[in-house]
């Protein structure tokens, strides 16, 4: 039930199917979801996701990582997606997950605090309402704070290379 002739595929926008996680966390996110994608296909397999568990200081046995990604993996395929690996952090932040499991491990040590988030979810209508216009506002800020953020290092370029060209003058004099 796709769109004609489209494959029956969506886009997937962690921005907008994970809204408890600021944009600053699911690049977070992201960069270590980058980093042990070692394979660089989009996906972390067994064998990447057992380096990356042996790596943040919590090895599990081969049964172990194979129901870790069970846990998660919605199509099946026997590896994590980065949308797979969102919903580890979705299930940390809403208390879903074992203590004992390696997703929770995963999780606690992967230095993303969901907890400082959350995840929220709207009682009825009018509160989930509220709770998009709050969010979209939360947004904006973010992209202007980036925004300011880029402006900010720019000008700061500018100065130094001014700053530079003038002590340069002085040696081609």
């Amino acid at each position: 039930e796709g769109s004609p002739g489209g494959g029956g595929r969506r886009v997937f926008s962690p921005a907008g199917e994970f809204r408890e996680f600021s944009r600053r966390q699911l690049r977070d996110m992201e960069r270590l979801f980058r980093q042990y994608d070692a394979g660089k296909d989009g996906f972390i397999d067994l064998m990447e996701l057992k380096l990356m568990m042996e790596k943040l200081g919590a090895p599990q046995t081969h049964l172990g990582l194979k129901n870790m990604i069970k846990e998660v993996d919605e199509d099946l395929d026997s590896k994590l997606s980065f949308r797979e690996f969102l919903l580890i952090f979705r299930k940390a932040a809403a208390g879903e997950l074992q203590e004992d499991s390696g997703l929770h491990a995963l999780a606690r040590l992967s230095e993303i605090d969901v907890s400082t988030e959350g995840v929220k979810g709207a009682k009825n209508f009018f509160e989930a309402k509220a709770q998009a216009i709050n969010e979209a506002s939360r947004f904006e800020e973010e992209i202007k704070a980036e925004q300011e953020e880029k402006k900010k290092q720019a000008e700061e370029l500018k100065q130094r290379k001014a700053a530079f060209k003038e002590l340069q003058s002085t040696f081609t004099q």
